[in-house]
């Protein structure tokens, strides 16, 4: 009997172990920016998750793309040559994402950027679909598939991120 008691009080402290270490991985640190691109500060959140909500709300294809790790086809959404000033947001959850100053057309028929608004509002993932060696890039805050990092930029960062524009939300600066 106190074998089965040990046993059992190890097992429930294992199990509160497992779901505390669980929880701290929901939290997640981002740079929050207003819509004029202004800085607000580094605040910590807990992970945005709302799988049935983004299926009621999201485009079919904006959510093949941001839940299912899916691709738009190059050129076939519009937006994709925006250039003028303004803030691009996860289209999920709203979290800051770029900054138009840093987009340039790299002529893929997606949105590219040499840089993100913030590095801790994004996160990447080793990504070996399709027999390639891929860096997909998801937003911090939700885990949404934005697209994918090369190394073939321009200066200063030489890195251009390669987008999905229907995993992006533009708003446009009022400046």
């Amino acid at each position: 009997m106190k074998r089965r008691q040990f046993l059992f009080t190890l097992s429930g402290i294992g199990i509160a172990l497992a779901t505390r270490a669980y929880a701290k991985t929901d939290k997640v640190v981002i740079t929050q920016f207003s819509d004029d691109g202004k800085m607000l500060g580094r605040v910590s959140l807990d992970k945005v998750r709302k799988d049935t909500e983004w299926k009621k709300t999201l485009s079919s294809l904006a959510y093949q793309v941001t839940r299912q790790q899916g691709t738009e086809r190059a050129f076939s959404q519009p937006g994709y040559d925006r250039h003028e000033p303004g803030l691009y947001r996860c289209i999920c959850c709203n979290n800051a994402l770029f900054d138009a100053k840093t987009k340039y057309d790299s002529g893929t028929g997606w949105p590219s950027f040499w840089q993100p608004i913030a590095e801790d509002n994004l996160h990447d993932i080793e990504d070996g679909m399709f027999g390639m060696k891929r860096t997909e890039v998801q937003c911090n805050l939700c885990d949404a598939h934005l697209g994918h990092v090369f190394d073939d930029g321009p200066k200063p960062t030489g890195l251009r991120y390669c987008m999905n524009t229907v995993a992006l939300r533009f708003i446009p600066y009022s400046r």
